[in-house]
């Protein structure tokens, strides 16, 4: 049986990933408080233990304004930490997958998709430590997979960790009695957990190197959260709900959709984002018609 070591393993990813390949692989799942990445001897010590074949390196902090605010704690687990992980890969010859994002091309001004050849302009200190940790991991190790996800949305499950996600989101501010603001100007790719999850081990049969991975999606935030609604059966009561946010991003609109083209011809397809949504409401029964 494989082995695959797991960074970042209580997040919302992980939990699910850890559930589905528990036994077909063995899995060590570390989280912050079993294995601090930014301690090089620690990261050592623990691939000497478990010698895995694979590692997915998901461990990071990922909220933008936190990023933003502690530039210097995010370089720190977001870029030092990723290298830790890829010089033990090295010593111990474990293949890596590292996960990456869309949020690379947040401050490019052309529209997306783009493509894996397409320069990104990180305008985050976020996107910034991942395209940096990219550089970085490439010149360390040869076996190695970059793959920027788009945005992965589900919702909450039983002991398992939950992101920040455009469906939980929009439920959540159902639940209030909240008004939901969303601008008809950006547009992303948004990929249902699960779809990922079945996806993802397949990256480990393709040639190393950086791929785009998961749904692509032609709609803009307004109109996905429209087509969540309609599909909780919620369609009357849209005007009451849902507010178009014309303002935001309207002088420059967000467009941080990426290409997948190169990734398929491996044959590892998804769903686009508006068919994901609807199975993920029809999987929860969600349809309150």
């Amino acid at each position: 049986m494989k082995k695959i070591l797991l960074t970042g393993g209580l997040g919302f990813f992980c939990t699910r990933f850890f559930d589905r390949y528990k036994n077909e692989y063995e899995i060590l799942s570390t989280d912050k408080d079993d294995l601090n990445i930014t301690d090089e001897k620690k990261v050592y010590e623990a691939f000497e233990k478990f010698r895995p074949d694979y590692v997915i390196h998901a461990a990071a902090i990922a909220v933008t304004d936190f990023c933003n605010k502690n530039p210097e704690i995010a370089r720190k687990i977001n870029v030092d930490g990723a290298v830790n992980v890829a010089k033990a890969c090295k010593k111990y010859n474990s293949k890596l997958l590292f996960i990456s994002t869309e949020q690379v091309f947040n401050g490019n001004i052309q529209s997306g998709p783009y493509t894996e050849e397409d320069i990104p302009v990180p305008n985050t200190v976020y996107g910034q430590n991942k395209l940096e940790a990219e550089k970085l991991l490439k010149d360390i190790l040869d076996e190695l997979w970059v793959v920027r996800f788009t945005w992965l949305f589900g919702l909450s499950d039983r002991n398992k960790g939950i992101a920040s996600n455009i469906l939980w989101e929009t439920i959540t501010s159902l639940i209030k009695g909240e008004k939901i603001y969303a601008s008809p100007h950006e547009f992303r790719g948004m990929t249902y957990v699960y779809d990922m999850i079945e996806n993802i081990v397949k990256v480990f049969d393709i040639p190393y190197g950086t791929y785009h991975i998961g749904s692509t999606n032609d709609m803009s935030r307004y109109d996905v959260v429209k087509h969540i609604l309609t599909e909780m059966g919620l369609e009357d009561r849209i005007d009451e709900i849902l507010v178009k946010d014309e303002g935001k991003y309207k002088d420059a609109p967000r467009d941080v959709r990426l290409n997948t083209e190169k990734i398929k011809k491996y044959g590892i397809v998804f769903p686009t984002t508006k068919e994901a949504i609807s199975k993920c409401i029809k999987e929860y029964k969600l349809n309150f018609k």
